[in-house]
């Protein structure tokens, strides 16, 4: 449970916008909150990025094998 104290001319307006989305106040709070963690957690963010490289460089047919050998390949030009 969560308690968010607000003004009441704040809540009302609140509701009001959210029943026109066909959603209760706490449904909505709920979508907000999850969408500010995937937005603030860096975890979530980095772990996004590399899902979409990882897709990315599949459709182009890389494989890891060739991850792992440009890899080696700019670690032994050092």
């Amino acid at each position: 449970n969560l308690i968010v104290r607000i003004e009441e001319n704040t809540k009302k307006r609140f509701s009001r916008l959210v029943r026109s989305e066909g959603k209760s106040a706490s449904e909505k709070v709920r979508e907000l909150i999850d969408g500010y963690i995937r937005k603030a957690d860096i975890g979530v963010v980095v772990d996004d990025l590399w899902d979409r490289v990882g897709t990315k460089m599949r459709k182009k047919g890389v494989r890891e094998r060739d991850v792992a050998q440009a890899i080696r390949e700019v670690r032994s030009s050092r």
